[in-house]
C-alpha cells in the first residue's frame, strides 16, 4: 500500500511539474516583457551609480562626481528631502557611510538585475531603498500618496517573485549552484 501511495505522490507531482513547463504564447510574451522590463529597471539602478561616480551630466555635473570628492547623497537629502522624516534624512545628507552604503546598493541591486541573479535579494533591497527614498520627499509632488518609487518598488515584487531573472539572465544557472540551493532566498 505505501508502494502505490508513494508511486501514485510521485506520478502526479511530475504531472503537474509537466503541466507547468507547457507554456502559453501568452506565457511566453509575459516572461518576455517581465525579463525586459528587469533589464529597464536594472539599468536605471546602474545608471543612477555611474552618474553618480562619474558625474556624466545628467542629474549629476562633473564636478558633484564622486570621485571628484562629491557626495551622491548630500545634495537630495539636504535639499530635497521634505516632510515628516526631513530632520532624519538632512541629518545623515553626506555622511560617508550613507554615502558608501547608497553607492553600493545602486551598483548591486542594477548588477543583479542586469545579470538575472540574486533577484530576490536585489528586489528586497531594491524595494527598501524605493520605499526609503519615497519617504524622502512627502508627500509625494504630483499625488497625495503613490509615486513612481512605491510602483517600481511592487514591480520588483513581481520580478522576484515571478523568478524573472530566468529569461534573458543567468538565472536558472543561478539557481543550480549549490549555495542557492541550500538558501532559496538567495535565488
Amino acid at each position: 500500500m505505501e508502494t502505490m501511495t508513494a508511486t501514485t505522490k510521485r506520478n502526479a507531482a511530475e504531472t503537474t511539474s509537466n503541466l507547468n513547463q507547457v507554456e502559453t504564447g501568452q506565457g511566453r510574451a509575459a516572461r518576455y516583457v517581465l525579463a525586459g522590463t528587469r533589464l529597464a529597471l536594472g539599468w536605471i539602478f546602474l545608471w543612477a551609480f555611474l552618474d553618480k561616480l562619474f558625474g556624466l551630466g545628467r542629474a549629476t555635473e562633473t564636478d558633484s562626481a564622486w570621485i571628484n570628492g562629491g557626495s551622491p547623497t548630500k545634495g537630495f537629502l539636504s535639499f530635497g528631502a521634505t516632510g515628516p522624516f526631513q530632520g532624519f534624512y538632512n541629518s545623515i545628507a553626506g555622511a560617508a557611510w550613507a554615502d558608501w552604503l547608497f553607492m553600493i546598493g545602486l551598483a548591486a541591486i542594477g548588477a543583479a538585475l542586469l545579470l538575472g541573479i540574486g533577484i530576490r535579494v536585489a528586489a528586497a533591497t531594491g524595494g527598501l531603498l524605493m520605499v526609503l527614498m519615497w519617504t524622502a520627499a512627502l508627500p509625494p509632488s504630483n499625488n497625495p500618496f503613490m509615486d513612481d518609487h512605491l510602483i517600481y518598488a511592487a514591480v520588483l515584487a513581481v520580478i522576484a517573485l515571478l523568478n524573472a531573472g530566468d529569461t534573458w539572465g543567468l538565472g536558472r544557472a543561478w539557481a543550480g549552484l549549490p549555495i542557492v540551493r541550500r538558501m532559496p532566498w538567495l535565488r
